[in-house]
């Protein structure tokens, strides 16, 4: 009997032979006392030491499954609590991100709600800037990307809506933003015109220029205002007129008569000119130039040469 072994003490030395028996079960009681799980292991019975070390790995082995099981559960909920779910489809794409977003569309899911976004003057951000950039692409807008909804951004945004057809006003919502992903097919004024030329249509005040029969800019625009009128000692009445013309002279910059200043001046008839200017409201205001936004006046000076034809149509509603 060997007192310095675990269970030696519980050894029965009043029965023949017990040294032995109590020594194996010493042994196979030491043996499962190192093993996890072994607190299921039976003492009390002989022979019991390979049984119970039986029963001892089953119970250890569904104990450890168990614990595998939770595992997996807890790291499937931290992982949703974190907002990036993964799974394998059928095909073997690799899903990742909140809900059923793809890793390869999270950038255009991110685009989209950018692209969906209310916009009113005055705001800032992002979807200004993108917004920007589309009126750009679609030959409305000739100012800044600076993700700053100022004055000349409402311009654009005006073009765009009275080339779709739609009342001009400054909200930015779902409609401008679909109108923005489909091409223009506006019909031109003059079909037969020259593949070069610039159209004015005073019924929508609106202005396009041609380039090889190809519309590559349109303008809101503010045409004379069909009122009489008598300033600087000049009176007449503010009449932008309709016709054939071709531009005469052109005036770099700005330029103050009595009437007023205009920037970057274009001039088609007489004293009529198409014009950049500080002030272009939704309605006729000019004594009978045709004014554009500023920036815009910019891109339109670069372009109209001498000579080019302009086509005046309609009538102010």
């Amino acid at each position: 009997m060997d007192p310095g072994r675990p269970g030696a003490g519980r050894a029965d030395t009043g029965r023949p032979g017990a040294d032995r028996a109590d020594a194996r079960r010493s042994k196979n009681r030491w043996a499962d006392a190192g093993r996890p799980g072994s607190r299921w292991v039976e003492r009390d019975r002989p022979g019991t030491g390979r049984a119970g070390a039986s029963r001892s790995d089953t119970r250890w082995s569904d104990t450890r499954r168990a614990d595998t099981r939770r595992a997996d559960t807890r790291r499937a909920d931290t992982t949703r609590a974190g907002g990036t779910q993964t799974s394998t489809t059928p095909t073997g794409t690799t899903r990742t991100g909140a809900g059923r977003t793809d890793a390869g569309q999270a950038g255009s899911a991110s685009t989209g709600a950018v692209a969906g976004a209310l916009l009113r003057p005055g705001d800032r951000g992002e979807a200004v800037r993108l917004l920007q950039r589309r009126l750009h692409a679609g030959h409305y807008y000739y100012g800044k990307i600076n993700g700053v909804y100022d004055e000349q951004t409402k311009f654009a945004v005006w073009a765009l809506q009275k080339n779709r057809r739609m009342a001009p006003k400054g909200e930015v919502g779902r409609q401008v933003w679909n109108a923005l992903d489909k091409p223009a097919r506006r019909r031109p004024l003059v079909p037969n015109g020259g593949p070069d030329r610039v159209e004015i249509n005073l019924r929508d005040q609106f202005l396009t220029v041609y380039r090889d029969r190809k519309p590559v800019l349109f303008s809101h625009i503010s045409t004379g205002a069909e009122v009489r009128y008598c300033e600087g000692g000049r009176c007449g009445t503010a009449i932008t007129p309709v016709g054939d013309f071709r531009v005469q002279t052109r005036a770099p910059g700005w330029t103050t008569g009595r009437l007023g200043s205009m920037f970057n001046s274009l001039y088609f008839t007489g004293g009529i000119a198409m014009h950049g200017s500080t002030k272009v409201p939704l309605r006729p205001a000019s004594h009978g130039c045709v004014r554009l936004p500023i920036e815009t006046s910019k891109r339109l000076y670069e372009m109209v040469k001498v000579g080019e034809p302009v086509y005046v149509r309609g009538k102010i509603m």
